[in-house]
């Protein structure tokens, strides 16, 4: 219901009840032996009025919430690049926030990783563990923040201790490089240290984990929220993808959300719902403010956030008692962190300091094509530190070792107008068309009409257009352009008539077959999608996943088909 038919069904309401003329009739004094009679009508008429307040106040919040959230912020979602690559800060506001991770929330709650493989609504685990056993552990980590112990709990505690003993060898492995990191972060910002176990059940401690909704990094922030909080993105760097960085941003989200609610568990769960739906669960519960106490009101899978969280605290706390091992991951003891002002390509710091491309494309995730735009900004470079001496003896002659070829400016040219592929959902304005859409975004229109399914150039107000910033989209070519991919890697416009070196490539590993328009590639021990997409220039892991219609897990022997770029 509209805002401005509000009054009049109250008015339409009063005529029903016969309430309206009573109300406003004063034209005829009443008769004395009338009047206990009017008594008993107008106290009649005050508790209906009431009755039907109480139904507008509801109306209006009703109104206020999808307004505010749904509509104004989908807009800022939708339309956030009419502002440039970021908003102002006069439109950083917690409900701003909120409404674009719950975007993000809603659609993922269906991606499910590989150690989500149970129905933790209907399972119900048993262990030889006493409950008492469970208190008492839990008493002991001496948590700042208030840890809930129920069956809910207790299941999850299970889940991680026990029920997926080689995720969380992975895990724990993974822990032993970042954990000191986020504990460091969270101490800045004067944090509970707990709060770092939120980044084992947002990614599995995995910092290229992608979501099918294009939530990325270790701490899973869509686009418009990283750019909120200052996390860089563009057709070079994603920082969503950069552990430490998004940890911090990660943790002040939650002291924002802290401030709303003054409640860890309230903050926690708002991490994964968003603010809006816990002030719903709130205001639906009675104004209660205790976790438990507004859990029913809460999305489903948000039930399952905290007990999860107090779950993985757990098990990182006592995976000894519960025979967990770290397993054995091929990270550095020591990180050295180098702050670079210059361009510099990873194969220039593998081939005079040695360092494994690996190694540095495993410490450095957030450069998305071995390059560190340094000529933009400061940027860090983090090697292991066995490498550190023959980084420094080198560092005059690396940023000019084969620097013309590296930075060809053709190259470079295609991947600063390539855009960074996000994926865009567009809503059309009164004056759109396709074409000025296209050159907005720097796309063309066969791509719009092709990601849209668009037999015709003919578009509607309101309708919403899939975009891919920069063209580079799910199988996704140039207009009047094919290309064909063999399996070496190279890149050849057959219509076109000519080759050039911009667009070619070398996709190194199991390449082992092609199609016309795709590359089919057999997956190997060790690879993950980000690493594949590196070996495909144009082509990113959320185009790998849309393309073959998969989650970001993949195992070897696995065949996946590689869009031309």
């Amino acid at each position: 219901m509209k805002k401005k038919g509000l009054f009049a069904a109250v008015m339409a309401a009063l005529v029903t009840f016969g309430l309206y003329a009573n109300a406003t009739d004063a034209s005829s004094e009443p008769r004395v032996d009338d009047k206990k009679k009017l008594v008993e009508e107008n106290k009649a008429l005050r508790q209906r009025l009431d009755s039907l307040k109480q139904e507008l106040d509801a109306m209006k919040e009703r109104i206020a919430i999808n307004d505010s959230i749904d509509e104004q912020i989908r807009e800022i979602y939708i339309d956030g690049e009419e502002r440039g690559s970021s908003l102002a800060p006069e439109d950083y506001t917690v409900e701003v926030t909120d409404s674009l991770l719950n975007v993000w929330y809603e659609q993922q709650s269906s991606d499910k990783r590989e150690d989500e493989q149970y129905d933790m609504d209907s399972v119900r685990f048993q262990s030889n563990v006493p409950d008492q056993v469970y208190v008492e552990r839990i008493k002991r980590m001496n948590s700042f923040i208030t840890l809930p112990y129920n069956e809910i709990v207790r299941n999850y505690i299970i889940l991680y201790s026990e029920k997926m003993p080689t995720k969380m060898g992975e895990i724990l492995g993974q822990c032993d490089l970042y954990m000191p990191i986020f504990q460091e972060i969270f101490n800045k910002y004067d944090l509970p240290e707990e709060l770092k176990a939120m980044a084992v059940i947002e990614s599995a401690m995995n910092p290229l984990a992608v979501s099918k909704a294009g939530a990325k990094g270790m701490w899973q922030f869509m686009y418009n929220t990283a750019k909120l909080y200052g996390l860089k993105i563009d057709s070079f760097v994603d920082e969503r993808m950069d552990p430490v960085k998004s940890a911090d941003a990660a943790a002040r989200y939650l002291r924002d959300s802290y401030e709303i609610f003054g409640d860890w568990n309230l903050a926690i769960a708002s991490y994964n719902c968003g603010a809006g739906n816990v002030n719903k669960a709130i205001r639906r519960s009675g104004g209660k403010r205790e976790f438990w106490d507004i859990w029913p009101y809460l999305p489903k899978e948000t039930r399952g956030y905290v007990p999860a969280f107090v779950g993985a605290l757990y098990a990182m706390n006592y995976s000894k008692e519960h025979g967990l091992k770290a397993s054995r991951i091929d990270t550095p003891a020591h990180i050295d962190t180098f702050k670079v002002n210059k361009m510099l390509h990873f194969k220039q710091v593998n081939e005079l300091a040695g360092v494994p491309l690996g190694e540095i494309r495993r410490l450095n995730p957030q450069y998305r094509h071995d390059i560190i735009p340094g000529n933009e900004g400061e940027f860090v470079l983090r090697i292991p530190y066995n490498y550190t001496n023959s980084f420094i003896e080198h560092e005059d002659s690396i940023y000019v070792h084969k620097a013309d070829s590296l930075f060809n400016p053709i190259t470079i040219k295609q991947i600063r107008e390539g855009g960074d592929g996000e994926r865009i959902v567009y809503k059309v304005k009164s004056g759109d068309n396709l074409g000025k859409i296209a050159g907005k975004y720097r796309v063309t229109v066969a791509q719009l009409k092709k990601w849209n399914n668009l037999r015709s150039t003919n578009i509607r107000i309101g309708q919403k257009l899939i975009i891919y910033r920069g063209g580079r989209g799910p199988s996704a070519t140039s207009s009047g352009t094919t290309k064909t991919t063999t399996s070496s890697g190279s890149s050849s416009k057959t219509t076109a008539g000519t080759t050039t070196g911009a667009t070619a490539g070398t996709a190194t590993g199991a390449a082992t077959g092609t199609t016309t328009g795709n590359t089919t590639y057999t997956v190997k021990s060790g690879d993950t999608l980000y690493s594949i997409a590196r070996q495909f220039p144009g082509v990113s892991a959320q185009n790998i996943m849309e393309y073959n219609k998969i989650g970001s897990n993949i195992k070897p022997g696995m065949k996946i088909r590689i869009p031309n770029p």
